[in-house]
C-alpha cells in the first residue's frame, strides 16, 4: 500500500470549506485537477470524476463515497477494471485548527499490484496534483471568506 499525504490552512471556517468541497458542481470553475464531478456528496454514491493529469489527458474514474461525514471526512474509492490492479481511495479531512483557521488534510492511498509497476512516478504525480489542488481550493475557500 502507498499513501500520499498533503495538508494546507485555509483562512476560513470549516462549513464554509466543506460547502465548496461538497458542491461537486462547480469544481470545473476552480479546480485544475478534478475538472468535472457527476454525482452527489452522499454516503453510497457512486461517482464519474474527470482528472487532468499532469501531461494535459483526462481520464475517467468511478469511485463510490465511503465515508461522509458533514464538516470534518470525505472519502471515495475506486477500483480498475481489472481487481486488485491497483485501487485508489481519496481522503479529505478537515481540522478546525483556531477560531478562523482551518487545515485540509487531502491524501490518496493506493493498493494493489499497479502500485508496484507505477512505482515512484504514481507518487510524484499524484503528490503533485494534490498540491495544485490544495492551492486552488485555498483560493476559492478564502475568496469566499
Amino acid at each position: 500500500m502507498k499513501e500520499i499525504q498533503t495538508e494546507i490552512e485555509l483562512h476560513s471556517c470549516v462549513s464554509t470549506a466543506w460547502k465548496i468541497l461538497t458542491d461537486f458542481s462547480t469544481f470545473h470553475v476552480w479546480n485544475p485537477v478534478i475538472t468535472q464531478i457527476i454525482g452527489e456528496a452522499r454516503l453510497g454514491e457512486k461517482l464519474k470524476i474527470s482528472v487532468r493529469t499532469n501531461k494535459g489527458k483526462t481520464r475517467i474514474y468511478r469511485p463510490t463515497i465511503t465515508k461522509l461525514e458533514e464538516n470534518h471526512e470525505l472519502r471515495w474509492k475506486g477500483k480498475s477494471f481489472i481487481p486488485g490492479f491497483l485501487n485508489g481511495e481519496r481522503i479529505f479531512i478537515f481540522q478546525q485548527t483556531s477560531r478562523d483557521y482551518v487545515r485540509l488534510l487531502h491524501s490518496e492511498l493506493f493498493s494493489g499490484f499497479g502500485t508496484i509497476i507505477a512505482g515512484r512516478r504514481l507518487i510524484e504525480d499524484v503528490e503533485s496534483s494534490l498540491q495544485q489542488m490544495n492551492n486552488a481550493f485555498k483560493k476559492r475557500v478564502e475568496h469566499a471568506t
